[in-house]
């Protein structure tokens, strides 16, 4: 068993609370995790300003080459965990073993997190739109046009309180080392595994020790992770994303009630698109908030929901070494059962079918085991989009497949951070480019899981830890 200190600022910290993490089939325990408390977490940010100070002593083309260097780290090399060390095959089995994602997607968001590491210096272009990123270090310069322009940091760290549920999230903080600004990580409880082993990488590329710090514990560390940085990155349900909504200093990423939508002049060829509606909700077990949760269309919508749960009704719970295996375990005890009653309830609602409901081997959406269990794959049909289960996600492969004529879909299908619009019709597209409630925007055959990673995923993280300032210089 591995026994995992916290980092204040890199050095490693012994509590005498700790955490086990343990494998979600065996119970076999795999880790121990020190705790850190509120008043640890409070004391040490007042420090923070010192972990930026060590970055801004290091050109932000030097860091970007650091980066790059933690890219072949992270994916390849043995590197120290706790009282031990970890290589990737270890971490890959280490991360399924106690998030319940298989193996090959564990392998598939490290190779996602590689591919952004490495390409850090055209994600950063894309998201500055060009911006001499020593701009933002020494915090003025003057652009092309000779205009004089000026950046302000708004805080000296980033904060994040991480999910256990999906490995994928960290993309999103990945660009903050090379801007210049220190990282403070709160870990899902059973996902310490990134975080940690993506801060030894930074530390081995040569990113100062003191520029990040990793406070694994319950609740309060979270609560004092936001309270004490300027900017935070929170991960949760509807209601932390509600909760923080109107606060500045917190970016609260939730559920994405993501969507295909097809318009009139092509869902008559519905079959043509099949594919990319079944990968867009299976891909990653539905585990993403990138993941399709609605379809919506104006006719043919009975016929796309029966032929999507021929596709995905018979699949079912495998070993997460399993190449083939499609599902996610729930590892929180009576989560997947909760998560099944509240869909069977929702299916009472007029006008609502489960497509998914008889299975071609006879078995049950819910899946129950020893120490864990599987929701298999759900396709409900909606005749209107009135019924609540027509824009509502749950975590594993759940659609609804929503009528709706065309005029009415933009302003039904509520927020949504991607939206794939399979169109032609300039009316609708011109439409979809207006819509201020669809954060990602996809036009024509773009399935909801295929971003492009240099482009801003959700929010642009410039934006959040910059303002953009008037500035002027003379001459004394």
């Amino acid at each position: 068993m591995i026994n995992i200190p916290a980092l204040r600022w890199g050095k490693p910290y012994e509590s005498l609370d700790k955490d086990e993490v343990v494998h979600f089939e065996t119970g076999e325990k795999l880790a121990q995790v020190s705790q850190a408390n509120a008043g640890i977490i409070q004391r040490d940010m007042r420090k923070a300003s010192r972990a930026r100070a060590a970055l801004r002593e290091i050109p932000a083309g030097e860091l970007i080459k650091m980066v790059r260097t933690a890219a072949e780290l992270y994916m390849t090399a043995d590197l120290p965990l706790g009282d031990g060390t970890q290589g990737p095959d270890d971490f890959v089995r280490y991360q399924s073993a106690t998030t319940g994602l298989p193996e090959h997607m564990c392998r598939a968001n490290m190779e996602k997190n590689r591919f952004v590491l490495d390409r850090m210096d055209q994600v950063l272009e894309s998201l500055t739109r060009g911006l001499d990123l020593d701009i933002l270090g020494r915090g003025h310069g003057i652009e092309e046009r000779g205009v004089p322009l000026s950046f302000q940091a708004q805080a000296d760290v980033l904060g994040l309180v991480l999910p256990s549920n999906s490995p994928g999230v960290h993309t999103l903080w990945m660009p903050v080392i090379p801007l210049q600004v220190g990282l403070v990580f709160k870990p899902g409880p059973q996902e310490p595994w990134t975080p940690y082993r993506m801060t030894e990488a930074f530390y081995q590329a040569g990113v100062p020790r003191e520029a990040i710090s990793i406070y694994p514990g319950g609740p309060d560390a979270g609560a004092a992770v936001l309270g004490a940085c300027e900017r935070s990155l929170i991960f949760g349900g509807k209601p932390t994303v509600d909760q923080y909504r109107a606060d500045p200093k917190v970016q609260a990423h939730g559920p994405g009630f993501s969507k295909i939508l097809l318009g009139d002049d092509v869902v008559d060829n519905w079959e043509k698109y099949l594919d990319l509606m079944v990968d867009s909700v299976l891909v990653n077990s539905g585990r993403s908030c990138i993941s399709c949760s609605g379809i919506w269309a104006s006719r043919h919508t009975r016929e796309i929901a029966t032929a999507m749960a021929e596709r995905m009704a018979g699949v079912a719970p495998k070993p997460t070494n399993d190449p083939e295996s499609a599902l996610a375990a729930f590892t929180v005890p009576g989560a997947a059962k909760a998560i099944s009653g509240m869909i069977d309830q929702q299916l009472t609602a007029s006008g609502v079918e489960d497509m998914t409901a008889v299975r071609p081997d006879g078995g049950d959406r819910l899946v129950e085991m020893e120490r864990c269990d599987y929701l298999r794959p759900t396709v409900v049909h909606c005749s209107s989009p009135e019924p609540e289960i027509a824009n509502t996600e749950y975590m594993f492969p759940f659609v609804s497949v929503v009528e709706c004529s065309q005029d009415q879909m933009l302003g039904r299908i509520g927020e949504t951070l991607i939206g794939s619009v399979i169109s032609g019709d300039e009316s609708l597209r011109a439409a979809a480019l207006n819509a201020t409630h669809i954060d990602r925007l996809n036009l024509g055959a773009v399935p909801t899981i295929q971003l492009n990673w240099l482009q801003p995923h959700e929010g642009n993280i410039i934006d959040f830890l910059y303002r953009n300032r008037a500035y002027q210089e003379a001459d004394l």
